[in-house]
């Protein structure tokens, strides 16, 4: 019962593999991109747990939780309940916030409703979120979105030539026939020569009763004027509420204001009017949460000392696992993945459970060194109350306080999916494995910097916690900006350095592809090359049989690989298609063959495989760009919307690196990376910038900080304790010079 034992794994490129992970221990699966690890942790392990688990529990409740296939393997023994800590941004609506995500908010209230004065009441009346506390004029929003009238008509043209542009009013729509048969209005005249009277009727009218058509047969309506009718159908209610279509059509005609009766804050008059020791609500969650911290701790309430426990608690978790710079109105769509998988982790520190298995995805992502140190000591708390933590990792740092490591390998894709290596971090290192040998042997740092006479000067950034800096940030040469999280880094380069230079080509992590249907061939342009190879190989086909979204599609499941059930009450279930076995395409599509391989069988292949199977220059440019960046790994027709934020930076990178004399902007590129990839990142890095283009890179990783040829370090910590140039100059000089967290880190790693 002290392992937890997977013998026969075969999931997706796991080679029929079996191993053991010791329980209660921070174990580390490590391995390039794509050599399985994700496939054994999350789809296998956890995938398990939960399906195992969720199966225990009433068909009610099973309709309301999300649905597990059973992952390919032959056995799993010793499973705990799971609790996976994914990489990935929260999607909350607009009022989701770190202090409702963390709870901190509910205590908060609660410290109000018993101690602030003047008196209010129940701690409902602190919520913006409640009718009792909501401001009447906003009802809790805290902004009014008002309809820009100069936007939503064209007084040059008549109603019969188009002067209505809100896309409901378009020429032919329903509501433009009801506009132009009111008979309230000549269509062919110009807005701008409409009486006041008439202007007036065609924007804000409510119930004029008019006759649809002539004659007996002909029917009353009501007419509601443009402005009356759009705010009804999108205004009145809450904006969140709507569906993305209808949030999206109204968005160029609207403009959001602050409310003025509440200022913003969605709280009514009485709500803000109660302080404690001379601060509201309002200024408590705008507060650093390690200022917010020294407050609580400075309250002398004994009778209060349960609530008090609990925001201590709960905020010096916070503190503790690297994000005290955050506050509790920060919205959670703004967190980046790291920073919402440790917010989750810092609430999970704060329960009772013990024998959990906890599954992290790359937990050191967006962590300066300094941060990587404290989040090692929370894992490892986790185990010592009895809970197994399992990660998937690339970070050295993290790997070697690990208690057990599993290597997956050797390769990625077809060549990967076996378990290379088991043991301790020692044995790791003695070990011929590419992880093993990449641990020893450190990339060796430059000492030839590129010399540069040009700069981009940014004077007096004050953007979140800039401190008034002025800088120069050096022409056609390799800059890496670094310091802690929240010390200002994407403040810099986000908020300022591309505002005075938007046409820089930024490459983040965000998903190159919502649809299902994208894919590497789609989105780099070989697809169209592939589908005519196949139309000119075989006479009398075209293109468009080739394609999954068009002639070739699966008629059953229209090119999508699978079909949803409907199950009334219960969650849809999604299944392969049967007709098409997921393969997309329709049967006479599958007879025509290229070298031997039908289009399915094509896009089955990897990247790789793609480069020794097709002679033809345009593709194979393409398809090398993919691989120069290490994406050789994936398949042609895998679907962009899987992909992890690394690798959609990655396919994002390919895309581009053909421009030359731009500006190049890069958030973190070593997400995700492998050792073996970063030497390669750093490659592609120096080619960008010896075809004469600038290169910023915003980085954690110590081997880019030694690659850079110019390094711009902030902090000296995060958020209000941040936002000061702490050094501008090369790797050399901030290791000789330098101070703070980046340069200790840097000197150290250099030195041992």
């Amino acid at each position: 019962m002290n392992d937890i034992v997977v013998k026969g794994a075969r999931q997706n490129n796991l080679k029929n593999i079996s191993v053991k992970i010791p329980k209660n221990k921070l174990v580390a699966f490590t391995g390039m991109s794509g050599s399985g690890k994700s496939s054994l942790v999350f789809e296998t392990i956890a995938g398990e747990a939960q399906r195992q688990l969720f199966e225990t529990f009433s068909t009610f409740a099973q309709s309301r939780l999300p649905k597990y296939e059973q992952a390919d393997y032959d056995e799993i023994s010793n499973l705990s309940p799971v609790i996976v800590l994914a990489q990935k941004r929260i999607v909350g609506n607009s009022r989701s916030s770190v202090g409702s995500l963390s709870e901190i908010s509910s205590y908060l209230r609660l410290l109000f409703s018993r101690m602030g004065t003047p008196e209010v009441g129940v701690s409902n009346h602190f919520s913006p979120h409640t009718a009792e506390g909501s401001c009447p004029n906003c009802r809790g929003v805290g902004q009014l979105k008002e309809l820009q009238i100069d936007r939503l008509i064209n007084t040059k043209l008549s109603l019969n030539t188009g002067a209505l542009l809100f896309p409901d009013f378009k020429v032919g729509s329903l509501a433009w026939k009801l506009v132009v048969n009111s008979g309230l209005f000549d269509i062919d005249t110009a807005l701008m020569d409409f009486s006041e009277e008439d202007m007036q009727t065609l924007l804000y009218a409510e119930n004029i009763k008019f006759k649809l058509s002539p004659g007996d047969r002909g029917f009353e309506a009501n007419f509601h004027g443009v402005v009356t009718k759009i705010q009804r159908g999108y205004l009145t209610k809450n904006f969140d509420a709507l569906s993305s279509s209808r949030q999206k059509a109204i968005a160029p005609f609207i403009k959001a204001t602050d409310c003025k009766s509440c200022h913003g804050t969605g709280l009514k008059e009485e709500a803000l009017a109660c302080k404690i020791e001379g601060k509201n609500i309002v200024d408590l969650s705008a507060m650093q949460l390690t200022e917010l911290l020294t407050f609580f701790r400075s309250i002398d309430a004994p009778e209060l000392v349960t609530v008090l426990s609990q925001l201590i608690k709960r905020t010096e978790s916070l503190v503790n696992i690297g994000v005290g710079y955050l506050n509790l109105s920060r919205p959670v769509r703004s967190l980046s993945g790291g920073e919402a998988q440790r917010v989750q982790l810092a609430k999970q520190l704060r329960n009772s459970l013990s024998g959990m298995i906890y599954v992290l995805d790359e937990p050191s992502t967006g962590l300066h060194p300094r941060d990587v140190a404290i989040l090692a000591d929370i894992l490892k708390a986790l185990c010592k109350k009895g809970n197994s933590v399992l990660v998937v990792e690339h970070d050295p740092d993290l790997i070697k306080v690990a208690d057990w490591i599993i290597d997956m390998g050797p390769l990625a894709g077809k060549n990967g999916g076996e378990v290379v290596f088991e043991g301790t971090y020692e044995a790791l290192l003695s070990s011929e494995t590419t992880s093993g040998r990449l641990l020893k042997a450190k990339i060796t740092p430059k000492t030839n910097y590129r010399s540069w006479s040009n700069s981009f000067v940014l004077n007096n950034a004050t953007a979140n916690n800039l401190k008034n800096i002025s800088l120069r940030i050096p022409k056609e040469v390799f800059v890496c900006v670094t310091g802690v999280a929240g010390s200002g880094k994407s403040s810099l380069i986000h908020k300022e350095f591309l505002v005075h230079h938007p046409a820089a080509i930024v490459i983040d992590q965000a998903p190159v592809g919502k649809s299902i249907r994208s894919n590497p061939a789609t989105y780099t342009g070989v697809f169209e090359g592939i589908r005519k190879l196949f139309a000119s190989e075989n006479p009398g086909t075209k293109a468009s049989l080739f394609s999954f979204n068009a002639e070739g599609a699966c008629l059953h499941c229209k090119g999508l690989g699978f079909t949803l059930m409907d199950l009334a009450f219960m969650e849809s279930v999604k299944s392969t298609c049967p007709h098409c076995e997921g393969n997309r395409y329709r049967k006479e599509a599958l007879k025509y063959k290229y070298k031997g391989k039908n289009i399915a069988e094509v896009l089955e292949c990897t990247i790789n495989e793609a480069l020794d199977f097709f002679e033809e220059p345009k593709i194979l440019a393409k398809l090398a760009i993919l691989e120069e960046v290490g994406l050789g790994y994936l398949q042609l027709g895998q679907t962009l919307s899987a992909l992890s934020g690394g690798e959609c930076q990655r396919v994002k990178l390919a895309s581009e690196l053909h421009k030359k004399g731009q500006v190049y902007v890069l958030d973190e590129p070593t997400t995700g990376l492998h050792m073996s990839d970063v030497e390669r990142m750093i490659d592609l890095l120096n080619r960008l910038v010896d075809a004469g283009n600038s290169v910023i890179v915003i980085e954690h990783n110590l081997d880019i900080m030694n690659q850079a040829d110019w390094i711009i370090d902030l902090g000296p910590e995060g958020g209000e304790m941040g936002g000061e140039l702490l050094f501008e100059g090369t790797p050399r000089n901030l290791q000789l010079t330098g101070s703070g967290h980046t340069a200790n880190y840097l000197k150290k790693y250099n030195l041992g």
